[in-house]
């Protein structure tokens, strides 16, 4: 089998990705723009060869593949599971007639909110009211909408990842302020809800049955992390154990019927939703969750460690399972934990030093180090993961580490 990965430098721990895919006898290619002496020297090992090349030029990419095809025979693969070059491997598996991931006639309802929509709702799940905007044209439109569902408004590209170019409007100053920009690109506004995220992650098999799914909890908003500079943690949550914050079995059935709505098939997805702290008149009530979005890859940084720690497994080896036998062929009987994640930074003052941390919760820490600095922005400088068997300890932790002088 000829698996493609594209850009398995990045991020820097992808190397597991390609790992489990050699353990399983998988034959992993390699095209990525980093030159090869600064690969991990675990990744280096599970490659059978890498092609160096600029990840922008599509002609570069599709003459590396031509190049993989001519030496290996047919490609099974090409994926990245990076959101950033989604839509460049769906360009590639056309070209070369790969039908194992997503073509570009099916990338508007991965890339563009306002299209997962009605995806969202096909698999039961209730959605936020929303328009799109292209900038002062729209305004009369958008005032129509703001007339239906009051301030705040939420707006930001439609197409698009984080919180990067997002705004709340929570008046006539701020909604003509918003107006008077030169948007680039089409914006999605949508009516307000206090809550917080909570994902339903995992990996399918070809006919979008889950065989491995879990739960993370993402308690301060994206927005706050990046324009306030609040400290970051969430925490994961195997669905043996009890949940919270929501109904955990009404969340896991329209999680898996979200999952065949999208017609998501042999990979790890990442599907977002907003747990409501206030009722929202004509949507839900507090407690209730809404749908976000969708992506079709891993959460971001190290959080798929962050659910083997919490579920006893590797989901890298699930993947594996999946991409070569179709099925997860894991032990999924192992010890449960609530796995926390909770950072730091470095410009803040804590009451606790790291010493303390690592020696105060030795027997419960699996992972410690600093985020990259792409990621320091929205994920903060150094990083803590401990799992429990209570969520109390967990938050107990969460408290020890992130408590300022």
């Amino acid at each position: 089998m000829n698996f493609i990965f594209i850009s398995p430098n990045f991020p820097r721990n992808y190397y597991l990705w390609a790992e489990s895919l050699k353990k399983h006898g998988v034959n992993v290619l390699g095209i990525g723009d980093s030159p090869y002496w600064d690969l991990e020297g675990r990744l280096k090992d599970s490659l059978t060869e890498y092609y160096y090349a600029n990840l922008s030029d599509i002609a570069e990419l599709e003459r590396a593949v031509a190049y993989y095809k001519d030496k290996y025979g047919d490609i099974d693969y090409i994926e990245s599971d990076n959101e950033w070059w989604l839509y460049t491997d769906a360009i590639l598996r056309e070209k070369f007639g790969v039908n194992t991931g997503f073509h570009p006639a099916e990338m508007e309802k991965i890339k563009a909110k306002s299209a997962m929509k009605e995806y969202f709702q096909k698999g039961g799940a209730k959605t936020m009211r929303y328009i799109l905007v292209d900038g002062a044209k729209d305004k009369e439109k958008a005032k129509k909408f703001l007339g239906e569902v009051g301030y705040p408004l939420f707006v930001k590209p439609n197409v698009g990842v984080g919180a990067v170019d997002s705004y709340a409007l929570h008046n006539d100053e701020e909604f003509d302020e918003f107006f008077k920009k030169r948007l680039p690109e089409t914006y999605i506004m949508e009516e307000y809800v206090e809550g917080f995220i909570v994902s339903y992650d995992g990996i399918c098999d070809s006919r979008s049955n889950v065989v491995f799914d879990t739960a993370d909890h993402f308690m301060t908003p994206i927005a706050d992390i990046v324009n306030e500079k609040e400290d970051y943690y969430y925490y994961n949550t195997p669905f043996e154990l009890p949940f919270f914050d929501l109904d955990k079995e009404a969340f896991r059935k329209v999680g898996r019927n979200v999952v065949k709505s999208f017609g998501i098939k042999k990979r790890f997805f990442h599907i977002e939703f907003f747990v409501l702290t206030k009722d929202k008149p004509g949507l839900a009530k507090k407690g209730e969750f809404v749908a976000l979005e969708c992506n079709m890859r891993p959460a971001g940084g190290y959080t798929p460690d962050l659910m083997d720690y919490g579920s006893s497994c590797s989901v890298y080896d699930i993947y594996a399972d999946v991409i070569c036998f179709d099925e997860n062929r894991q032990d999924m009987n192992k010890p449960k934990y609530y796995a926390f994640a909770s950072a730091r930074r470095d410009e803040v003052s804590y009451l606790h030093s790291e010493e303390e941390i690592l020696s105060v919760y030795h027997d419960h820490i699996c992972l410690h180090g600093r985020y990259p600095a792409h990621m320091a922005v929205t994920m903060g400088d150094s990083f803590y993961y401990a799992k429990f068997d209570s969520f109390e300890e967990g938050r107990q932790f969460d408290a020890f580490v992130r408590k300022r002088s």
